[in-house]
């Protein structure tokens, strides 16, 4: 760990507040960073969230998803409680998706420039077809191999 004891998040505004509103359309100013203190080397962040909701743009019916965010930060890394606020910001906004994704992986490269960003989307089965949205930062990403991390893993025990 880094031995630097000056607070290094002054700048960040809901990470350690109770009272604050989630907001009502979902904006890249949203999401907070913090600086990576370990950007000499690539490593993988995961975000996970099960619970995601967004409404059907035709219907207003809502959507149901797990939302899956692996990224290698650059400079910035993104504070999760201020993630969380990004995602529920969703749940009254009408869209397909396929946008939902693309939204969710343009936002984060505008707040963060990581190295590399892999969005997954699987949506809750409506009408008997379930939909699931990949998107990728560069365009010439690969996504994260889960078999292979499993397998190092198991390796290593």
């Amino acid at each position: 760990m880094p031995k630097n004891t000056k607070p290094k998040t002054p700048h960040l505004k809901l990470l350690g507040k109770s009272d604050s509103d989630i907001p009502r359309t979902p904006t890249s100013a949203t999401l907070e960073t913090f600086k990576n203190e370990y950007s000499q080397r690539d490593y993988w962040i995961r975000f996970e969230s099960t619970d995601f909701t967004s409404l059907c743009p035709v219907t207003g019916q809502p959507d149901f998803a797990s939302i899956t965010i692996d990224y290698v930060p650059d400079k910035l890394c993104i504070e999760t409680k201020s993630f969380k606020f990004y995602l529920s910001s969703f749940r009254n906004t009408r869209s397909f998706n396929e946008e939902i994704v693309n939204r969710i992986l343009e936002d984060l490269v505008v707040a963060c420039a990581p190295r590399q960003l892999w969005v997954h989307g699987e949506f809750a089965s409506r009408g008997g077809i379930g939909v699931t949205v990949e998107a990728f930062h560069p365009a010439t990403a690969q996504r994260p191999n889960k078999s292979n991390q499993t397998q190092t893993r198991r390796k290593s025990v």
